[in-house]
């Protein structure tokens, strides 16, 4: 493991082949999913370098205005209401820019996979349906689709048959499951693959969405 003030880096054991691009959610940061690399048990062979950025420190309005680390503000418990279209693009940008050094690195886009939990999990669909590449694919835990009524206007053609992994926990109180599935219907109808799974969980993981996580990627990311 590696960090840089940006971000916490996880090496593969062989050759970098592929990476993921995890994004933590409110108040947490990059350490936040660094231990669950082993639980995913995927094999050597795959070449996987695990990216896990750190938001950046803003007030949040929904907790008192208290700084943390937060992909964007949140200022309701309705997440369809104020939503902060500003931060979101520029977050947006920040994982853009991980991307950009991984194909530096001689990593393909479609050799990318976006992740993220909650905010971080909205980030990642929205950057991920935007990007002008075709990426390996999407996962969004405990998750939500933000800004969903400018994404027929802003999806980018490339990614129309990205494949996104949706994990929901059917107790959660932060982001409701209800949020989720509307997400998910709503990226159904515009035709993209989407496969969903819920969980007797709150607002977190659990061993089995773990297991089903390292299944997703170890064929995702299989070697060409």
């Amino acid at each position: 493991m590696s960090m840089t003030t940006d971000a916490v880096i996880i090496e593969p054991a062989a050759s970098h082949r592929a990476s993921v691009i995890w994004l933590h959610g409110l108040g947490a940061d990059g350490h936040d999913f660094e231990l669950i690399v082993p639980e995913l048990r995927l094999p050597d062979t795959h070449g996987i370098r695990f990216i896990f950025p750190h938001a950046p420190i803003r007030p949040i309005t929904i907790n008192g205005g208290m700084a943390m680390r937060a992909w964007y503000d949140v200022k309701t418990q309705d997440l369809r209401r104020e939503e902060d279209a500003d931060a979101i693009e520029e977050s947006t940008q920040i994982v853009n820019r991980f991307i950009a050094a991984e194909i530096n690195a001689s990593i393909a886009a479609h050799r990318i996979v976006l992740a993220g939990f909650s905010q971080g999990g909205a980030i990642t669909l929205h950057c991920g349906l935007r990007y002008p590449q075709r990426l390996a694919g999407l996962i969004a835990l405990s998750s939500y689709l933000p800004l969903s009524g400018r994404l027929a206007a802003e999806k980018s053609t490339s990614g129309k048959t990205v494949p996104i992994l949706m994990l929901h926990g059917v107790f959660d109180p932060v982001i409701p499951m209800q949020a989720g599935l509307q997400s998910r219907d709503l990226l159904k109808q515009a035709g993209y693959d989407v496969e969903w799974q819920t969980y007797p969980m709150q607002h977190s993981v659990c061993l089995e969405e773990i297991q089903h996580i390292g299944r997703w990627l170890e064929k995702t990311l299989a070697p060409p």
